[in-house]
């Protein structure tokens, strides 16, 4: 079995233009999932209301705030993160090595938000990257 980390991260994009609203890598799939629903939570959360503070033992890693301009997404993003069966479906992805990922769309703007997680196979990458560009040679006191 092969020693992966997992990255997530929640993307905004309206018209042509996407913005990165927020990201982490974590070292397991239930932690990545946990920041994820709890990020859904917090974007659906705001709608109306100012974004609940982050959490003092995440501080920087929550997301920036969107606003939403219908209640669709808001609802979406909340089903999805009490869902228990969408959370086991998102698990099993990840563990076969897929992504697992939520898009919720705001109609009224066009502004379509998506949470994603993803394997990564950092020490198969740096392994191979390291076997592919060999070290430059050492050079004593030049």
């Amino acid at each position: 079995m092969r020693n992966l980390d997992y990255v997530a991260a929640v993307t905004a994009k309206v018209g042509g233009e996407a913005l990165r609203l927020g990201g982490v890598a974590l070292p397991n799939r239930r932690l990545v999932l946990r920041w994820l629903r709890r990020q859904a939570l917090r974007l659906a959360d705001a709608h109306g209301h100012s974004l609940p503070p982050p959490a003092p033992w995440l501080g920087a890693r929550d997301i920036r705030p969107v606003t939403f301009h219908g209640s669709d997404a808001p609802e979406a993003l909340r089903a999805w993160a009490g869902d228990h069966g969408s959370q086991d479906h998102a698990l099993s992805a990840l563990e076969s090595g897929l992504p697992a990922l939520l898009t919720v769309v705001d109609p009224f703007v066009g502004l379509r938000v998506t949470l994603g997680a993803w394997p990564v196979d950092l020490w198969g990458w740096t392994a191979a990257a390291s076997a592919s560009h060999p070290s430059p040679p050492r050079t004593e006191g030049a």
